[in-house]
């Protein structure tokens, strides 16, 4: 052990007796490092961001929609008491917390918002719970244009700040909302603004939220009603697991629609003909994302081109540049063996210079990965119709992932030490007479 700490604090000298020969290794690894994780840190912050705003939109891992056919043409966003009983005692019996639950009524976009003679449609009512426990860690998650005032009772209601911009209505605020029932008739009823959110994305550019009693008593459904019963999971990887045995545990109680993979499959599940009766279809995040993703897909070919590029920069340089180092090292190496080292001594000290090299880098890249995503954090992309579902109040935020970070840690490591052993070997096992006249490798 004494050895191998004496030859790790030679390797560390020697690093920096040739401090000026390793520096430009230094600064294209710390560099490729910097870009490596810059890349991959926005990537993985853009897919959580998007998956972020799904997940407070859908509200839930999981989500069971029911669709009712209640005369054959058509359809309405409706659930009643026996779909809800059995949808929450099959999540009951696979463990699910009851609290993790989210029970919302969704009305479409035939809604107004009126105040002072200015009009809005909305393309998203939502009539929500304010008390319930995966509500409130929604809202809290939500940004505000101002501190909001406590959500409670059945005259508050929530606008995005588009709206609230377009009404002219600030908080305190009364507004009218004007639905069309389930059977067609106009409805109307007063609200108190209490909170305007700051949301410029797709899904809650034009919406309001009130509360679920409320929103039922506009449609004429029962007040216990709902649309949709959404579900939080601890590990949101296993939602596809849990919506496949879900499914098989609710096909015996109810009217199941199929497990749709994508939007287009479930734009087609939903337009067939009903059969008046309610249907409940299982959804995750990732089918109401298919579109979003294969545009992730897309941008992830872009970023992988990058990463290689990156990396083979990288590679060049490590082998072009230790090259020359051992070049120049031959004579003072052929010394070392005169003195006593093996040629297992010898690699091992020169594979102590470069895991030093490589943990300096990997610092140092990490450092400018920082710098560089704060950079990039006050670039605009308004420009970009819709980006705003990949951005956090409105600029790209990095996701550093322990996995992801890990990945590109080792990666650098691998390719690095890939161009070290070869040469470091030959330098090794060469002749001492070759070492001491300063034979090229």
């Amino acid at each position: 052990m004494e050895k191998i700490f004496a030859f790790f604090k030679l390797g560390a000298r020697y690093l920096y007796r040739y401090r000026r020969r390793y520096g430009f290794l230094l600064a294209a690894l710390s560099f490729g490092f910097a870009i490596v994780t810059l890349i991959t840190s926005l990537k993985d912050g853009m897919y959580d961001n998007v998956y972020y705003t799904a997940q407070s939109h859908y509200a839930g891992d999981v989500v069971a929609a029911g669709y009712d056919y209640y005369s054959g043409e058509g359809h309405h966003l409706h659930m009643g008491q026996n779909e809800i009983t059995a949808i929450l005692n099959a999540a009951a019996g696979m463990g699910i917390d009851p609290s993790a639950a989210v029970l919302r009524t969704l009305y479409g976009s035939n809604s107004l918002v009126i105040y002072n003679g200015a009009a809005v449609r909305l393309k998203y009512l939502i009539g929500c719970d304010w008390a319930s426990g995966g509500e409130a860690r929604l809202f809290d998650r939500m940004v505000f244009a101002e501190p909001p005032a406590p959500f409670s009772g059945d005259n508050t209601i929530v606008l995005s700040a588009p709206t609230a911009e377009q009404l002219g209505a600030k908080m305190g605020d009364s507004v009218t909302i004007e639905v069309e029932t389930r059977w067609g008739q106009k409805n109307t009823a007063t609200f108190i603004i209490t909170g305007i959110v700051k949301d410029t994305s797709i899904f809650g550019y034009l919406k309001a939220y009130i509360s679920r009693t409320s929103l039922n008593r506009l449609i004429l459904y029962p007040d216990d009603d709902c649309s949709s019963i959404g579900f939080f999971l601890k590990s949101p990887a296993s939602a596809e697991k849990v919506r496949q045995h879900m499914q098989a545990a609710l096909s015996e109680k109810l009217a199941m629609g199929p497990l749709v993979n994508n939007r287009a499959e479930m734009d087609r599940d939903e337009s067939r003909p009903g059969d008046n009766r309610i249907k409940v279809s299982l959804y995750t995040m990732p089918v109401y994302l298919s579109e979003i993703s294969d545009l992730l897909n897309a941008m992830n070919i872009i970023t992988y081109f990058l990463y290689v590029m990156m990396l083979l920069i990288i590679l060049v340089s490590a082998a072009v540049t230790y090259r020359l180092i051992l070049h120049e090292r031959t004579r003072e190496l052929g010394v070392m063996r005169v003195i006593g080292f093996y040629g297992g001594d010898l690699r091992f000290v020169l594979w102590t210079e470069i895991a030093v090299l490589g943990l300096l880098s990997l610092v140092t890249g990490f450092i400018l990965a920082l710098i560089l995503s704060w950079a990039v954090s006050f670039l605009s992309f308004s420009w970009l119709p819709s980006f705003e579902i990949f951005m956090k109040n409105g600029k790209l935020t990095p996701l550093y992932l322990p996995g992801t970070t890990l990945a590109n840690m080792a990666t650098i490591f691998l390719i690095l030490f890939a161009f070290v052993v070869f040469p470091s070997f030959r330098v090794s096992r060469k002749k001492l007479p070759d070492l001491l006249s300063g034979e090229p490798l």
